[in-house]
């Protein structure tokens, strides 16, 4: 055990602490996709009357700009979508922006607090292989994803350790990432692979693709890390269901 406290020690000096902070710090500016854990409670299951064989559309409106059409994988993501279309019904998502932008990368929004910290009311199951869930579809361009939590741990997951080999605080620190997922949601601009297996793609755009792009090329950004400022964040004026 002191030796894996150790090797945490030298690789957190090793990347300056950028993967060792507190929570809404602990993804990288690569994976990039993070939110604060706001909710305790946690939907595991498929929810009653929900149909994982019925067909689900999003059109996502942006003021200004035009519509984005994704169809959505319910098959593939049940709950994931579930909690889309249930928020999106429910006109959680109207009025929120786009708070966070990477070129070559993705376009998040999502969050009522505009800035990367919030969510609704309940968080949920990450459908993707890391946590235990057979997920196939890949961040390609297009793909749309949840936003979750990171851990500072997950790294060594990657490194080969299995979550038997960490202390019981990793392990319950690695849980709460994976299952943190709420409201953000966010829309690859081009392929990113490395995301694949470690968020919950749960559907594609079928129209709209330049929305994405005109986002993605034009909104400024103040940092590396893709923050948009409020006035200059794409306000999202509806979400519908078909």
């Amino acid at each position: 055990m002191k030796r894996f406290f150790s090797l945490l020690l030298a690789l957190c000096l090793a990347v300056g602490f950028s993967a060792c902070g507190k929570e809404n710090e602990n993804a990288t500016e690569q994976d990039g996709q993070n939110q604060t854990t706001n909710s305790q409670n946690t939907e595991t299951e498929i929810p009653d009357g929900f149909d994982v064989n019925a067909s689900y559309t999003a059109v996502i409106k942006i003021k200004d700009m035009g519509d984005i059409t994704v169809e959505l994988d319910a098959k593939t993501a049940p709950i994931t979508v579930a909690n889309f279309v249930t928020l999106a019904k429910s006109g959680f998502y109207d009025g929120l922006t786009f708070h966070r932008i990477i070129k070559d990368f993705m376009v998040q929004g999502g969050d009522p607090n505009g800035n990367g910290t919030g969510g609704s009311s309940k968080n949920i199951r990450g459908e993707f292989s890391a946590n235990g869930v057979e997920n196939n579809l890949k961040h390609d361009r297009g793909v749309i994803s949840m936003a979750r939590s990171g851990s500072a741990y997950e790294q060594y997951l990657a490194m080969g350790y299995k979550l038997s080999d960490l202390p019981s605080e990793a392990k319950n620190d690695i849980e709460r990432a994976m299952n943190s997922a709420s409201s953000q949601f966010f829309i690859m601009h081009k392929d990113s692979p490395h995301l694949d297996g470690n968020y919950a793609a749960f559907g594609k755009v079928t129209s709209g693709m330049e929305i994405v792009d005109k986002m993605a090329e034009t909104t400024p950004v103040t940092d590396n890390n893709g923050t948009v400022s409020k006035e200059n964040q794409p306000v999202i004026e509806a979400v519908t269901i078909k």
